[in-house]
């Protein structure tokens, strides 16, 4: 099976969150793992449920103070 390709709006949508904060990441190397097709920045939709996982995961592992 191919991955869905997810434009940077379509990944903002998912994460609910602004494009802005996602390119903001993306250039800090944080984020959804991303690739360029030309000019294009793509997003492979298992990337972004595999980063999410691993937020929720991190997220997870803190013990409350």
């Amino acid at each position: 099976m191919i991955d869905r390709l997810l434009t940077l709006p379509e990944v903002a949508v998912i994460l609910r969150c602004p494009e802005q904060t996602i390119r903001y990441w993306r250039g800090h190397g944080h984020g959804p793992r991303s690739f360029k097709i030309g000019r294009r920045v793509c997003y492979r939709e298992s990337d972004v449920q595999a980063w999410i996982n691993a937020q929720m995961n991190a997220s997870s592992m803190q013990v409350p103070a």
